[in-house]
């Protein structure tokens, strides 16, 4: 299955000192965004027990992005896509790259691991 998911906001950053109450909500906002988003991209439970998980980070801009920034922002995102797929994220293994293009989105392709 493969899913375009929204790029992460600069308020989920790890170097973002932000309120704990503001964090939250754009944690809680994030997570919601990237369920609805794969359900509406057809995403489903599934019966696997274990996946892994390709992430390929397209920044919204030329800056410089570091891949373990880029990972934790995107914490969030992952729990809304395991709510829907059904499978819990510590069942995952994890693929990430960042692509040269520009475009401020989360390519991102789940397999089944047998």
């Amino acid at each position: 299955m493969n899913f375009i998911l929204p790029w992460p906001s600069s308020a989920l950053s790890p170097n973002t000192r932000s309120h704990w109450s503001v964090l939250a909500r754009a944690k809680k906002s994030y997570r919601h965004a990237c369920a609805m988003t794969a359900l509406s991209q057809g995403a489903k439970k599934l019966t696997a027990t274990k996946l892994h998980v390709t992430l390929v980070f397209v920044p919204p801009s030329r800056r410089a992005f570091d891949l373990d920034g880029c990972l934790s922002r995107m914490k969030s995102g992952l729990d809304g896509l395991a709510d829907v797929l059904g499978v819990d994220d510590r069942h995952w293994s994890l693929s990430i790259s960042k692509s040269d293009e520009v475009g401020g989105l989360v390519r991102v392709t789940v397999q089944e691991i047998a």
